[in-house]
């Protein structure tokens, strides 16, 4: 139950880091006003992965670990580690000293890191072979 429950919701992380990136490069590229929009998208991306590393801690307390998931949840908490420190950054920052910048980077290194997770074992990033 908590391994398809896991293994389901990286579609949401994918899809909220997708949009969280894409509302960060639209801000970026036309030079837009920082908005309270973009804190929202980058603190709901941040949660999605945190609750994918929950859901993931549940698998390993179900039984289902072996070695070869190291790679694969420390890439995970690398990514919910990068993507909280960009959002905890920001939200220090006052208004007017906030940029997309940091949003780009962080989002992109943080997908990076789940896709990097995901294809460590062996499962394909939007389908289960890889």
């Amino acid at each position: 139950m908590f391994l398809h429950a896991h293994s389901g919701l990286r579609y949401l992380v994918l899809l909220f880091g997708v949009v969280c990136l894409g509302y960060a490069l639209y801000g970026l590229l036309l030079r837009k006003e920082y908005t309270p929009r973009m804190m929202k998208l980058a603190t709901l991306f941040a949660v999605m992965i945190h609750i994918q590393f929950l859901s993931g801690f549940a698998v390993l307390l179900s039984g289902r670990f072996s070695p070869a998931l190291t790679g694969h949840i420390f890439m995970t908490l690398m990514a919910a580690a990068v993507a909280q420190v960009v959002s905890s950054i920001m939200r220090r920052k006052p208004q007017e000293e906030r940029t997309y910048l940091p949003h780009v980077i962080g989002t992109a290194v943080a997908l990076a890191l789940v896709s990097g997770g995901i294809l460590s074992i062996g499962r394909g990033i939007l389908g289960s072979a890889g």
